[in-house]
């Protein structure tokens, strides 16, 4: 037989199973889906506030004199027109133009560019960007030198700032400082994948799990809960974010899963930009479209779409939408099948479901 490697756990991984928290084995870490119950999460996040684990994402620093060459020409975005303290969602692609993965950048200095990748893409992320690398730059796989927990929710900001000396309301979202969070040295952002406001803090591993129970002890006026994968995938489901593996992955392009917006063309040469701008000069064949149940079920990943009772896509993700008290997912249909008001089935056990297109985001915060 052959022998499994072991689950990679995190700094914070006594903790979870200290307070009982279902473990799953999460590409190859074991993590928490939840604690309580995943509506209970989900919804402490959208009405109030939540922490999650995810020291498991990767990290990788492009630092030298030709660090922004290398940065731009991996990524499809435009780094070159971030400021300092700046983020900026992106894509790491190949020369086809499909994903490799998809990225937080973040501009530390004209000479320093600080990704965050997704968990189990962090080792293929580390190669594919060092095997572009014909720059005066240095790639470095960082992962071992932070923890990451998110803080989540309306009453995030008022959480975590009882433990910075920070403004917290001087970081606008997707911009960062580094600071300091309960006297250890932090890189604190304003983003998250949860379709609230919130912050994603940067530490030292050895220091995860005392600023773990400090920010449980600054959110407990507000009803903070721990939170889990479940609910995290939720969350970001609600606020139609991708999920790698699932909206994108090696076959898919950034014009495919609707995030044309990532993509600059017009800034130079980058991984895959040839393939891209053939495609939107010929124009794409399927696009991702939301859809909400109308039957009883749930759209689950990889069911069949119909549409006009002919087999026609597929869906990416599905889940209960625990705030909208409906059931929506993300489906890829042929351009032509994928408007908004479009009568479709999902095949849920051989059956066909009556299901329609929706605009996406599901849900979106009051500002």
């Amino acid at each position: 037989m052959l022998a499994t490697a072991p689950l990679k756990a995190t700094c914070l991984n006594a903790i979870h199973r200290s307070a009982n928290a279902k473990m799953v084995d999460f590409g190859g870490w074991d993590m928490p889906v939840q604690y309580t119950s995943l509506v209970e999460e989900h919804l402490a996040v959208r009405r109030s506030v939540g922490v999650f684990d995810v020291s498991h994402m990767g990290e990788i620093d492009i630092t030298g004199p030709e660090a922004l060459r290398l940065t731009d020409y991996v990524t499809t975005n435009a780094a070159g027109r971030l400021k300092t303290g700046q983020i900026q969602y992106s894509g790491l692609l190949y020369e086809h133009g499909g994903f490799v993965d998809d990225v937080l950048v973040h501009k530390v200095a004209d000479d320093h560019y600080f990704l965050c990748v997704n968990a189990s893409n962090q080792e293929k992320d580390f190669a594919h960007i060092r095997e572009q690398n014909h720059f005066d730059a240095e790639v470095r796989l960082s992962s071992d030198d932070y923890a990451q927990i998110a803080v989540q929710g309306p009453t995030a900001r008022a959480t975590l700032q009882k433990l910075t000396p920070v403004d917290l309301s001087a970081i606008r979202y997707y911009w960062f400082t580094d600071a300091s969070v309960s006297g250890t040295p932090a890189r604190i952002a304003c983003t998250g994948y949860t379709g609230e406001n919130g912050y994603e803090i940067y530490i030292d591993p050895a220091e995860a799990p005392r600023l773990w129970h400090e920010i449980l002890e600054a959110g407990q006026e507000f009803g903070i809960k721990q939170c889990g994968l479940g609910a995290r995938n939720t969350l970001r489901l609600e606020a139609k974010m991708a999920l790698y593996g699932h909206e994108i992955h090696a076959s898919i392009t950034p014009w495919e899963a609707d995030l044309g917006w990532i993509v600059k063309l017009d800034k130079g040469d980058f991984v895959g930009r040839a393939a891209l701008a053939k495609q939107k000069e010929r124009g794409v064949q399927r696009r991702l479209i939301g859809f909400e149940m109308c039957g009883r079920g749930i759209g689950r990943d990889g069911y069949e779409v119909l549409v006009g009772g002919a087999p026609a896509g597929w869906v990416t993700s599905g889940s209960p939408a625990p705030a909208l008290n409906k059931n929506i997912g993300l489906c890829y249909l042929p351009v032509a099948g994928a408007t908004v008001g479009r009568a479709i089935e999902i095949v849920i056990r051989s059956q066909p479901v009556a299901a329609v297109t929706v605009e996406t985001p599901f849900y979106k915060r009051a500002k």
